[in-house]
C-alpha cells in the first residue's frame, strides 16, 4: 500500500500567550522561543520535502501559538504556493483585522480556533488567562470581517461534558464551517487532568452522531482523536458517508504525522516517540523508513483491539495505548466496546476505491468547477472527481460545471453512499475548508454567501432562467439586511409578498389599478436601462405563453394592487429610532449577533408601540436572553 501524508501538523513554536491546562507541549517553554526552533530557511526546506511526497496535502500550522512566530506568514505563503492547503491552529486571541487580512493574503484557507465553553469564566479557567474568551470571540469576528473561514474545536472534559450540544449550537451561530470535538489524550500537561470516563466517552460519541444530523448541509460536525466514532456511526448507519469516505482508522503514521518546533517527527501530536529529525534526515526518509511508522502500518494490534471486528474501521487511538502502557500497539483502554457483538470477522468497508485515489480527469471541467475542487483536501479530491464524473456521464453532461457538481452532491447525499463537500451552486464561490459545509451566522459579511435550505432551492429552480439570478441576488441582499443566517421557504414567501406590495405601488403610480399586460409596455417606456427592458420583454413573453396560471398568486397580487396607496390602507410599522446611548450599547455586541439583535429589539419596540429605543428598553428586552449573551451588551 502507498502510504502518503495527507495531513501534517507542524508545531511551529513552543511560545504561547496562554497557559492551557491540557497542553501536550513542554510546560517550561510556554513564553520563550526554543533555541533549536527551525529557522525560516529550514522551514522552507522542510516544506519542499513535504511537497515531494504530496504537494496537495493539508498542512496545519500550529504551536504553541503560531502567530507568535514572526515568519508564519512567509511559511504559509511558501507552502500555499507549493499547492498545499494551509490551516492555522490558534487560540484566536491575537487575531485582529490586520492579522486576519495578512493570513488570507498568505494563502491560509481556514483557521481552527479553540473554544471550550460558552461560559466565559469556564473557558478562561481552562485556558489559564482571564479575558481569553472575549479575545477569542474578537478574533472570530475579525476572521468573519476579512472573509476567512474558521472552524471551532473544543476539547471535551468532565467540566464541559454537559455543555457540548450548546457549544455546537453556539459555534453554528458564530458562523463556523466545521465543529470538531477533541477527546483528550493525557500527555504533557494533560497528564494532570482527569479525563472523562470510558462510559462518558462512548456516550459523548453517540450524542455527537445524533447532533451532527441536525447540522447536515450547514456545518460539519466531527470527532478528533476518537477513532471509535467510526464504530459508533456504523452501529447507527452502515451506509453513512461518515464511515465510507476514509479507510484505516487512526491515521497516525499512515496518512498523518506531527513535526515539533525543533524538527522532530512523531506519528501524531500526542505521541512523543521520535521517529527522526528533519535536520538529520529528509522528511521523506523519515516518513518512508521510520520503524515506528512501519509498526503502525503493519497494524499488528494487541489485546481487545487485535480481536475486534472494527479494527480496520477504528484501530483504536494509538496515542492512548502508548500513554497507558508504553506500547503503541496495545489495546485502547478508553474504548468501552467488547469485541464479538457483530461476529468475529473483521468488517471491511469498500472505501479503498475512493479514499486517497489519484486525481484522474476523464471529462472537461469548467474553470469555476476546478477552482472549487482545489479547495478540497487532496485525500478527498480523487473521490470527488470520480463521483462527479460518473454522475455527469450517466446524465450525458458534456462538461462538469458548478451546477453539475451541485446536482451530483444532491444525488450522492440522497443515496447516502458517500459524502461530497459542496455548497449549492450559487454559493460555491467561497468553498469551505476541511470539507465542511457553509452557513452564515448572525450578521453575515457583505461578501459572504447565505446558505439555502433544500426546500427553498426547489422553489427557485422552478423560476424562469432569466429571473432566477435576480431572485438569488435579491434574497441574498434581503437575508443580510434582516440578519438571517439561512434562506428558507418561509423567508422566500415573506420577501415575495414584500416585493408584490412594492410592485403594486409602482403599477398604481404609472396609472393602473388592475392587472393588465399593457402595464409592462408602460413600465418599459419609463426605463433607460437596456438590460431591464430586455427582462420586461422576457417576462411578458413568458406570461403570454404560459398555459397554467397560479390563481392564488394572481388573487394575492390583485388584493395588494387594490390597496396599494389607496385610502384606508394599513401602513407598515415605522422602524423606531435609536438614542445615541442605545446605539453605542448595540455596537458593543459582537458582530455575529448584532444584526439579529438590532432587528429583534426594533420588533420588541414596535410591539410595545415605542418610537425610540433607549438603554432602558434594551434592558427590558434582554431579561429573557441567556446571561452569556446579555453580558456582551454591558
Amino acid at each position: 500500500m502507498n502510504y502518503k501524508p495527507y495531513a501534517i501538523s507542524w508545531n511551529t513554536t513552543y511560545r504561547c500567550n496562554l497557559r492551557c491546562s491540557h497542553c501536550y507541549l513542554d510546560t517550561n517553554a510556554l513564553t520563550r522561543q526554543s533555541a533549536s526552533e527551525l529557522t525560516t530557511q529550514e522551514g522552507f526546506r522542510l516544506i519542499d520535502q513535504m511537497a515531494e511526497l504530496n504537494p496537495n496535502q493539508l498542512l496545519i500550522l500550529t504551536g504553541g501559538e503560531p502567530l507568535l512566530r514572526k515568519d508564519i506568514y512567509e511559511l504559509a505563503s511558501y507552502a500555499s504556493q507549493k499547492g498545499m492547503m494551509i490551516v492555522l491552529g490558534t487560540n484566536g486571541n491575537l487575531i485582529d483585522d490586520d492579522i486576519a487580512k495578512k493570513l488570507k493574503e498568505s494563502g491560509v484557507a481556514g483557521i481552527g480556533i479553540s473554544l471550550d465553553s460558552i461560559v466565559p469564566d469556564s473557558h478562561d479557567k481552562f485556558r489559564g488567562l482571564s479575558g481569553s474568551w472575549d479575545d477569542t470571540l474578537n478574533g472570530i469576528e475579525a476572521c468573519r470581517r476579512q472573509g476567512i473561514e474558521f472552524q471551532i474545536q473544543t476539547t471535551v472534559t468532565r467540566e464541559n461534558f454537559h455543555e457540548i450540544p450548546d457549544i455546537i449550537e453556539f459555534s453554528y451561530n458564530l458562523g463556523a464551517k466545521v465543529f470538531n470535538l477533541f477527546f483528550l489524550v493525557c500527555t504533557g500537561k494533560g497528564q494532570e487532568l482527569t479525563d472523562i470516563t470510558s462510559q462518558q466517552y462512548d456516550q459523548a460519541l453517540h450524542q455527537l452522531y445524533e447532533v451532527q444530523k441536525k447540522y447536515q448541509g450547514k456545518m460539519m460536525v466531527g470527532a478528533k482523536c476518537a477513532p471509535h466514532y467510526r464504530r459508533i456511526v456504523y452501529e447507527h448507519d452502515t451506509t453513512s458517508p461518515l464511515i465510507r469516505t476514509y479507510a484505516g482508522g487512526c491515521p497516525a503514521g499512515t496518512h498523518y504525522c506531527r513535526i515539533t518546533p525543533e524538527g522532530n517527527v512523531t506519528p501524531c501530536p500526542y505521541m512523543p516517540n521520535i521517529s527522526g529529525n528533519v535536520r538529520e534526515k529528509s522528511f521523506g526518509e523519515i516518513w518512508k523508513g521510520a520503524a515506528d511508522f512501519q509498526t503502525l502500518r503493519d497494524a499488528n494490534l494487541h489485546g481487545r483491539c487485535g480481536v475486534c471486528e472494527f479494527q480496520h474501521i477504528c484501530k483504536g487511538c494509538r496515542a492512548r495505548a502508548l500513554a497507558a502502557t508504553g506500547n503503541q500497539m496495545d489495546e485502547d483502554a478508553w474504548c468501552d466496546y467488547t469485541p464479538g457483538k457483530y461476529g468475529n470477522k473483521v468488517i471491511r468497508l469498500a472505501t479503498s476505491e475512493t479514499f486517497g485515489i489519484e486525481e484522474n480527469f476523464t471529462m472537461t471541467w469548467s474553470i469555476e468547477a476546478r477552482g472549487i475542487l482545489k479547495q478540497i483536501p487532496s485525500f478527498g479530491r480523487g473521490m470527488v472527481i470520480q463521483g462527479v464524473e460518473r454522475f455527469a456521464a450517466n446524465k450525458r453532461y458534456p462538461e462538469v460545471t458548478v451546477d453539475v457538481m451541485r446536482a451530483a452532491r444532491e444525488e450522492m447525499m440522497s443515496n447516502r453512499k458517500t459524502a461530497f463537500p459542496m455548497k449549492n451552486a450559487e454559493t460555491a464561490q467561497h468553498p469551505p475548508f476541511l470539507m465542511g459545509e457553509g452557513k452564515g451566522g448572525g450578521e453575515p459579511l457583505q461578501n459572504e454567501e447565505i446558505p439555502w435550505t433544500e426546500e427553498a432551492w426547489k422553489r427557485v429552480r422552478n423560476a424562469p432562467d432569466f429571473v432566477r439570478p435576480g431572485i438569488y441576488k435579491l434574497m441574498q441582499k434581503k437575508a443580510r439586511q434582516h440578519g438571517y443566517k439561512e434562506i428558507t421557504s418561509k423567508f422566500l414567501s415573506e420577501i415575495r409578498d414584500e416585493s408584490m406590495q412594492l410592485a403594486s405601488k409602482r403599477i398604481r403610480n404609472i396609472g393602473f389599478d388592475e392587472l393588465r399586460m399593457d402595464a409592462w409596455d408602460k413600465a418599459k417606456e419609463k426605463l433607460k436601462n437596456a438590460r431591464k427592458k430586455e427582462v420586461i420583454d422576457n417576462i411578458k413573453a413568458f406570461l403570454g405563453e404560459r398555459i397554467n396560471k397560479n390563481e392564488g398568486i394572481i388573487t394575492k397580487f390583485q388584493a395588494y394592487l387594490k390597496t396599494a396607496g389607496g385610502p384606508g390602507k394599513k401602513e407598515a410599522p415605522v422602524t423606531p429610532g435609536w438614542t445615541e446611548a442605545a446605539r453605542q450599547r448595540l455596537e458593543k455586541a459582537p458582530i455575529f449577533v448584532r444584526g439579529r439583535a438590532k432587528k429583534s429589539i426594533e420588533d420588541f419596540a414596535i410591539q410595545k408601540g415605542i418610537a425610540e429605543i433607549t438603554c432602558e428598553l434594551i434592558d427590558q428586552y434582554m431579561k429573557n436572553i441567556p446571561s452569556f449573551v446579555r453580558n456582551r451588551f454591558k
